[in-house]
């Protein structure tokens, strides 16, 4: 049994493993082109554009009650 849960303990690593390559994956070549003034909007606005998304989204799981139909 405690094999068990030593393999299911690692499961969240691999997530986060796999969530961080991915993200690493994804700007990397952002992060090279910075010199680029074009680049760096494009980056600023990716970055708040999905901070935004994400705040109305837990807000609208947390608070369904104030949703418009």
């Amino acid at each position: 049994m405690g094999e068990f849960f030593s393999n299911v303990a690692r499961y969240p690593k691999y997530l986060i493993s796999i969530i961080i390559g991915g993200l690493v994956a994804l700007l990397e070549p952002l992060f090279k082109n910075r010199s680029n003034p074009l680049t760096i909007v494009g980056l600023i606005s990716s970055v708040l554009s999905a901070f935004i998304t994400v705040y109305f989204v837990l807000q609208a799981m947390t608070n369904p009650n104030n949703l418009q139909p």
